[in-house]
């Protein structure tokens, strides 16, 4: 076994819940004003067709597979009676090619006739009548990535007609567009939605194109007018996509977090459990990560033909509770050497001062064993003297209180994942720590949640 002992890791300063409840209040207000539809304020959680499905429009030949109102309708009678929906899974999003070539003469767009016979509005009505909810997808260019109808030239009418088909989110893509316009053309494609009165997420690619383009994108601005966003590629049926997209948020982590909260999060693209391109330890990692770096979670399998354990990584409560959380703070990667990685996320509930944690220790190693990581609860920050309630959840092990000088171990298999939550306590052996034993600070969320230690410190 290969054995890896963790040296300190510095916590930054103590948190007042008090002061970050104030700030979260007047952040997520200001935010909701800018956007006007109050909605995400956990990340948003369904089934997207695009990974699995892609743009099989060939219905002649493959009618269980081809993008059309049956494989939604499908996908949505599932969600409901394999027990998605009552997890959070409420989305039903179709994305590309759902079009005609051609919108009709009069400027609309048009469902394919072929595949789409009785039209979005019946689509939407039958997710509806699941208890679910309809999402859709356009691009802010001349056309679709695929070659379909885009908005451009046509904002206000095509938001009038996802309003009129009673649409609940709208992801709108960039290509076929240019970067420097749509710093302009989002924001007034936000306000068309809004200006329908229906709540629709509105879901952009923004800034992944500006970055594209070697521009750096304007995140104040998306923030307002966005509930989430792409930052990089499109995920791929692989653990080397997954990997890339995971580096890249540790990488570029100082820009990312400060941007999420309630009302809009940063959206490292689908799941893609239960496909082909993972393992079972792969797809355990990133399920936990997603949760971590407060994901939106949208599914994207054939919900028919998954295999009972990756399904129960998709509906593991836990880590569904753990990108849930209410108080919609993005984790950080707090430590990286040697193929090892830790992950965590401050959530709820609080003590006084103290956040609880989900932590997640990654396996990044292709050596063929797994690793042993030992570490004290007060290396990772948990410094609350009331101590820890910490759970592994996936294996499903309650290890009781533990006290932040506890060592814990745990051993990460290759490409997997260990994720535990360590629920801070407001008793310790049945005593309430007074008030006056604790540290208060102010706690700014956007630039305070964690020091992360350069290599060389280790």
């Amino acid at each position: 076994m290969c054995r890896i002992v963790i040296g300190y890791i510095k916590k930054s300063a103590m948190y007042s819940f008090t002061i970050f409840a104030v700030f979260l209040a007047l952040f997520s207000s200001k935010c909701v004003d800018c956007l006007e539809n109050g909605l995400a304020r956990t990340p948003p959680m369904g089934w997207l067709a695009w990974e699995r499905f892609r743009c099989n429009t060939d219905c002649k030949n493959d009618p269980d597979n081809c993008i059309s109102e049956n494989l939604f309708r499908t996908m949505a009678d599932i969600l409901v009676n394999e027990g998605y929906a009552a997890l959070g899974y409420n989305y039903i999003n179709v994305d590309d090619c759902w079009l005609e070539k051609e919108r009709d003469r009069y400027g609309q767009l048009v469902p394919d006739r072929q595949r789409f016979p009785r039209g979005m509005k019946s689509l939407a009505d039958y997710v509806h009548s699941k208890g679910l909810k309809f999402g859709i997808y356009e691009d802010f260019g001349n056309y679709t990535c695929a070659g379909y109808p885009g908005v451009l030239g046509y904002l206000q009418n095509d938001a009038e007609t996802f309003a009129s088909w009673d649409v609940d989110y709208v992801k709108l893509d960039g290509c076929y567009a240019h970067p420097s316009e749509m710093d302009r053309g989002y924001p007034e494609f936000g306000f068309h939605l809004n200006r329908t009165g229906r709540p629709m997420i509105y879901s952009c690619s923004w800034p992944v194109y500006q970055i594209y383009a070697g521009m750096q994108p304007n995140f104040t601005s998306i923030i307002e007018h966005c509930n989430l966003w792409r930052n990089y590629d499109d995920i791929q049926d692989s653990w080397s996509s997954v990997e890339s997209i995971i580096d890249y948020f540790g990488n570029n982590q100082d820009v990312i977090v400060p941007n999420a909260g309630p009302g809009h999060w940063n959206d490292p693209d689908m799941l893609i459990v239960g496909n082909f391109g993972l393992s079972y330890e792969q797809s355990k990692t990133q399920m936990a990560i997603w949760a971590i770096i407060a994901a939106p979670l949208l599914m994207s399998v054939d919900l028919r033909t998954i295999r009972p354990e990756y399904k129960a990584i998709l509906q593991n409560k836990k880590i569904i509770a753990v990108d849930q959380d209410p108080l919609g703070i993005q984790g950080r990667r707090i430590y990286k050497h040697k193929g090892i990685e830790i992950w965590s996320r401050p959530i709820t509930p609080l003590f006084q001062n103290y956040f609880s944690y989900a932590i997640a220790f990654v396996n990044k190693r292709t050596d063929g064993t797994p690793s042993d990581v030992a570490v004290t609860l007060k290396e990772l920050g948990l410094t609350s003297p009331t101590g820890y309630r910490v759970e592994d959840l996936y294996e499903d092990v309650n290890y009781g209180i533990l006290s932040p000088l506890t060592k814990i171990k745990v051993k990460v298999n290759p490409s997997g994942v260990v994720i535990l939550r360590a629920d801070v306590q407001p008793e310790f052996n049945n005593r309430r720590v007074p008030f006056y034993t604790t540290q208060r600070t102010i706690y700014d969320p956007l630039t305070q949640v964690f020091r992360v230690r350069n290599n060389n410190e280790f």
